[in-house]
């Protein structure tokens, strides 16, 4: 039979470790709900920006269709035109490299708990790759927010979504700071346009690519097929 540890069994090294799970699952936790409460912000204003242009149009006919989708917990969806934002909460919590700029700043040297971060990632992908079932589209991760144990935040993204590492001790996503990171979203998305592949990229078709047009549109689509992209540098692929 198993007999009931006493504090008298328990070594100094095992109480230690007992105490690290402790104390690293708390944090974890704290990291977690802050990021659920911040994404909570960003899903009310992408909610609010879709019924704010439907309203402003009311009198008239839209001239793009925007709406906003709930999909589960942690993802909602903001469709305008020919584009879409995806909004993605990871439910995992992060560290960052020891080589990332935002180790190196006074914040998180003063105290390294606050380099565990919960992350939001923003994609932009075509609406029509949904629409049609193009599986081989690509998207584009253009911006993800990171929170941490206190609520502070900052974002590493392109151009409009791009925020000083120093902001990071600062900064509480609230409503007003989720307003202006999806405004600066769509702006960006807005500017993001889609480019027509190289001629050498796109003149060569398979049979099954051809044969699956009609149904599925298979032949793979993105704003920078054919080109390396990298932040806001693009080059194209060789």
């Amino acid at each position: 039979m198993n007999k009931k540890l006493t504090q008298m069994d328990i070594s100094k090294e095992t109480e230690d470790l007992f105490k690290n799970v402790a104390v690293k699952s708390s944090l974890k936790n704290l990291v977690y709900l802050n990021t659920l409460d911040a994404f909570n912000h960003v899903k009310t204003q992408v909610e609010k920006f879709a019924v704010g242009y439907n309203e402003f149009y009311k009198q008239e006919a839209a001239i793009a269709d925007v709406r906003s989708k709930k999909v589960g917990d942690f993802e909602i969806d903001l469709k305008f035109g020919g584009d879409v934002l995806l909004f993605l909460m990871h439910t995992n919590v992060f560290q960052f490299p020891r080589d990332h700029e935002v180790m190196k700043t006074p914040y998180v040297k003063e105290d390294p708990t606050r380099s565990y971060c919960g992350i939001i990632n923003i994609y932009n992908f075509i609406s029509d790759s949904f629409k049609y079932n193009r599986v081989n589209d690509v998207g584009y991760l253009i911006g993800r927010i990171f929170i941490n144990r206190e609520s502070h935040y900052f974002i590493e993204g392109n151009r409009e979504l791009g925020f000083l590492y120093n902001n990071f001790g600062k900064n509480i996503l609230k409503d007003q700071s989720a307003k202006e990171i999806i405004d600066a979203a769509v702006k960006y998305t807005v500017n993001f346009d889609l480019l027509t592949p190289h001629y050498d990229i796109a003149k060569f078709v398979t049979v099954n690519d051809i044969k699956h047009t009609l149904d599925s549109i298979s032949l793979k689509t993105g704003k920078r097929l054919g080109y390396k992209f990298q932040a806001d540098n693009i080059t194209p692929e060789k």
